[in-house]
């Protein structure tokens, strides 16, 4: 991740943040739409799984410029992550999921700079997350 790239990401997130709520609502009705099978693998309360997804965000947004610190917990949560039956193409649909939201939250704002910069976070976040499950499994 370049300098640029974090501020670009920052700066985004910023904007989405105080939506929050409406955005885990789009992410998680997207992620549904994109694949319905994996509305099973979420037993508790929509509204607080959505709750943790922005918490979870904003905390990996906040550390991109000091990755270290939050690297295993992105390992610990890839770990879990094979308990719950996620499999490594359900990363692919996250992503997408993703980047529509954030596309939904930013309007004109998600720049093609901006989409790049938030294709390698998650691809960064994702990829740290499918090693440490597969080396679980």
């Amino acid at each position: 991740m370049t300098p640029e790239k974090i501020k670009l990401v920052k700066s985004s997130w910023a904007n989405v943040a105080p939506i929050s709520e409406q955005a885990a609502e789009l992410f998680y009705g997207k992620l549904f739409e994109l694949n319905p099978e994996l509305k099973s693998m979420f037993k508790s309360d929509m509204t607080e799984q959505g709750r943790k997804l922005m918490a979870m965000l904003n905390t990996a947004v906040n550390s991109l410029d000091k990755l270290e610190t939050i690297v295993p917990a992105v390992q610990d949560m890839g770990r879990r992550h094979v308990t719950y039956g996620v499999k490594d193409e359900d990363y692919d649909t996250v992503g997408e999921a993703l980047l529509w939201t954030l596309q939904q939250g930013l309007g004109d704002g998600f720049t093609p700079e901006v989409k790049e910069a938030w294709v390698d976070t998650y691809t960064l976040v994702s990829t740290t997350m499918k090693t440490a499950a597969a080396q679980a499994a």
